[in-house]
């Protein structure tokens, strides 16, 4: 008894010792490569910026399984669907998902999931960046005080959609093409493109998207967000949509 007691007490010490040394360790993130998606159709987007970029509001280690992994697995899955399936190769995400219930039954669910994910996760990396946030300005401004009743309410308004999806989803700003913006919010990955509307900007409430840092206060990642909000990107997407020429 005495042998196996001190065996474990030296066991639990020397875990315990481990476990002091890895904290007092420096923190070093470095973006993992993604894992190499089957060939095919679709790819992962190219971010702008490295996966440290948008701390402290988004931690590095979340940013990068959020896209080396979990936008990875949506290219995976849309990939290997499109081997048996060429009718996934024939056109865009944007299509597939905007006439979705005309598809083979077979593919609809890896298209309402994977390729939903996938649109929805394009626009997010796009939206964002480092040295962002402020308030918005020109025509996108314009039109949030105009359709959305200015900038104060419509951040509460967006934060309290996002609030309120259950489990997980995303909360949208849709627009149309003559420029007029809405809050929607999705469960799961569907996008608003399933319902032939544009999709301006948008946040991901998924756990995944904030969880490490923040645990369950999905409320301050909500409040957080802002302060990577690329505005000009926005005004970019703004433009494109008025044109017809906004995809994902």
């Amino acid at each position: 008894m005495t042998i196996t007691h001190n065996a474990s007490r030296r066991t639990l010490l020397g875990f315990g010792a481990a476990a002091l040394a890895m904290a007092a360790a420096p923190r070093v993130w470095a973006q993992a490569a993604a894992p190499a998606a089957p060939a095919g159709p679709f790819s992962l987007p190219k971010r702008a910026y490295e996966a440290a970029a948008l701390e402290p509001h988004i931690d590095a280690t979340t940013m990068d399984i959020h896209y080396t992994r979990h936008h990875a697995s949506f290219v995976t899955a849309l990939n290997n669907a499109a081997k048996d399936h060429g009718v996934l190769a024939s056109k865009p995400i944007n299509e597939l998902l905007g006439d979705i219930g005309a598809l083979p039954e077979a593919v609809r669910v890896p298209i309402r999931n994977a390729g939903g994910g996938h649109a929805n996760h394009s626009m997010f990396w796009e939206i964002m960046g480092p040295g962002a946030g402020g308030t918005p300005t020109g025509d996108v401004a314009a039109a949030i005080t105009k359709d959305l009743g200015g900038f104060d309410k419509f951040k509460t308004d967006f934060e309290a959609a996002g609030l309120r999806v259950f489990g997980s989803g995303w909360v949208f700003v849709t627009v149309d093409k003559a420029g007029k913006l809405a809050l929607l919010a999705k469960p799961n990955q569907d996008s608003p493109l399933m319902d032939k509307r544009m999709v301006l900007m948008g946040n991901d409430v998924w756990e995944h998207a904030y969880y490490l840092k923040y645990q369950n206060r999905r409320a301050e990642y909500l409040k957080s967000w802002w302060n990577v909000v690329n505005w000009a990107k926005v005004n970019e997407r703004y433009a494109a949509a008025k044109a017809g020429k906004l995809t994902v």
